[in-house]
């Protein structure tokens, strides 16, 4: 099985659909991405881009919401607060500060940014 994210105009997520291998496969069974996007296009239109559990395609699984970063090919999460920063190595955000490495729960503080 494969999964699919449909992107609006803005390429946000707005939906992420799941495709069996044989409608992204080619006549050897390997899968292609460009087969499962023809496949999710014909079916239901739009634009689509593959993405993994795993994280192996495009750094993060697809949500909806996420929006799709051409430049690093890669799904991001919306930011949760304004003051973190986009790591563009895992597409992920990080606050500005660390966090606390003692065991202990933590909720942030946009207004101090701790």
């Amino acid at each position: 099985m494969a999964h699919f994210a449909q992107l609006n105009e803005e390429n946000i997520v707005t939906q992420v659909i799941v495709v069996a291998n044989q409608d992204t496969a080619d006549q050897d069974g390997v899968e292609n991405e460009a087969i499962g996007i023809a496949f999710c296009t014909n079916l239901l239109g739009g634009t689509w881009k593959q993405t993994s559990y795993n994280g192996s395609i495009r750094k993060n699984y697809a949500g909806i919401g996420f929006k799709y970063d051409a430049t690093l090919d890669a799904f991001v999460p919306p930011q949760p607060y304004d003051s973190w920063i986009l790591d563009e190595t895992t597409a992920k955000w990080k606050a500005p500060v660390d966090y606390p490495i003692d065991g202990k729960s933590y909720d942030w503080n946009e207004e101090l940014t701790v």
